[in-house]
């Protein structure tokens, strides 16, 4: 079982949407309308949708979501957003990469996809194939796959940091210690959450590509890389930059 299904409970899922701004919402939602290409009531999927804070404003501006998520939590949250809401959005909470495709919906597919948060640096290399093979079969020809990560080699190594630690909102305090495998590409990460005298702690595993190496990916899956940003702003991709997100179209066929 991958460390990823026992991970998204608790204090990880407060500290995670105590560091989200809105700021930084609105500008990867500026960057998904500019980059995905969609329209009102197509069809977009939310791989890692956490607790919708990307899908619903999406389906307030009138396109379909779906979203997908591992975190029990945060998809009953979002169901509840939505309904209260009455908006188009169908939440499930499974591992995308191992659900059947049924359960994504009746049988057609999507006009866009995207996958932000910095977790499409999860899987190792062969569930990265499968991965972006099964994002590949649910895509439309022409369909737009946008997906951020902060786990690029350019990005991360240059400035690695084998411990680090900040607060998380008002209370939370996080700490990180991490080791890096040469042999596997892999940043194992021990983290700990403290909160009013509650610790809680877990274990991250994050595996480091090349930008190259993405790329390969990308097009061995019917997906070639059609833009590459550095920034939400869609600056060009340079050396050393924080984060990486690559905009990706299925072969039309």
């Amino acid at each position: 079982m991958a460390w990823y299904h026992n991970f998204f409970h608790g204090l990880p899922q407060d500290a995670w949407k105590a560091a989200q701004t809105e700021e930084q919402t609105q500008l990867d939602l500026e960057l998904l309308v500019e980059t995905l290409d969609f329209g009102p009531d197509d069809r977009l999927l939310d791989v890692f949708c956490g607790y919708g804070r990307h899908a619903l404003p999406l389906a307030r501006m009138g396109a379909r979501l779906t979203g997908v998520d591992i975190s029990a939590e945060y998809i009953a949250e979002l169901q509840s957003s939505a309904k209260a809401a009455r908006l188009p959005i169908t939440a499930i909470a499974d591992d995308f990469l191992t659900m059947p495709e049924r359960d994504l919906g009746a049988g057609d597919t999507f006009d866009a996809a995207y996958c932000l948060g910095n977790s499409f640096s999860f899987f190792p290399r062969v569930d990265m194939q499968a991965f972006l093979a099964r994002i590949a079969t649910l895509l439309k020809p022409g369909g737009r796959f946008l997906v951020h990560s902060e786990m690029l080699a350019e990005s991360i190594l240059p400035e690695y940091q084998a411990r680090n630690w900040q607060p998380v909102g008002d209370d939370i305090l996080f700490l990180v210690e991490n080791e890096y495998d040469p042999l596997e590409s892999r940043i194992d990460s021990h983290l700990t959450y403290v909160r009013n005298g509650e610790t809680q702690t877990r274990m991250a595993q994050h595996y480091v590509y090349t930008l190259a190496d993405l790329r390969h990916l990308f097009a061995e899956a019917g997906l070639p890389v059609v833009d590459c940003y550095g920034t939400v702003e869609g600056d060009s991709y340079a050396l050393g930059d924080e984060a990486v997100w690559l905009l990706a179209e299925k072969v039309m066929r």
